[in-house]
């Protein structure tokens, strides 16, 4: 099975990929989101799922870990293949899908093309206790206040999703904020 690739781009249409690894083009299907993120990337390197059927074998891939987790368990769900998981993940970030499911929030993954309320409370009843377990590696990758925030909350022990969520709530109280202030904001938030 392939579970990594690293190549460069040779070709782009819609979410699929052909990626050039040591003179083999392979096509691999992406997210929106992790597409949004490569773009202008010549150079590229992917997670990869392999999807084996009787008569094609098809390689999605991702970005980051985290992302590749949530679709790797949106995909044990009946009834969400692939594409829906691909679909799904192209909706909404994996963070942001993270904390949909621990929350139970269901008119969020309703607002995602192609769930219905069914699908939406069944991958919540199914993922609930499993989501927690992925780390939020995504969310302090990279620069810029909200990343630096829940650095700085890991740091000061607090779990990531914890630090996450109330770096997400405490922006949303307060958009134009300080880091300073953001971090105070956020631990208040952790206690309340």
């Amino acid at each position: 099975m392939i579970g990594y690739l690293r190549g460069k781009i040779l070709y782009i249409e819609g979410t699929t990929l052909i990626i050039d690894t040591g003179g083999v083009g392979y096509k691999v299907s992406v997210s929106a989101n992790s597409l949004e993120k490569l773009s202008g990337n010549s150079e590229t390197e992917l997670f990869i799922y392999t999807n084996v059927k009787e008569d094609a074998i098809q390689l999605f891939g991702f970005i980051d870990k985290q992302e590749l987790q949530m679709f790797e368990l949106l995909i044990t769900i009946n009834g969400i293949g692939p594409k829906l998981a691909l679909g799904i993940l192209s909706g909404i970030q994996a963070s942001d899908l993270q904390s949909t499911i621990s929350t139970g929030n269901y008119d969020r993954l309703t607002g995602v093309p192609g769930v219905g309320r069914k699908t939406a409370e069944r991958i919540i009843l199914e993922l609930r206790g499993k989501v927690d377990r992925i780390e939020i590696e995504g969310v302090v990758s990279g620069g810029g206040i909200r990343s630096e925030a829940i650095k700085a909350l890991i740091s000061l022990g607090y779990g990531a999703k914890i630090a996450e969520k109330s770096v997400r709530e405490a922006l949303e109280a307060s958009p134009d904020i300080s880091l300073e202030e953001l971090v105070k904001s956020a631990i208040k938030k952790a206690f309340s």
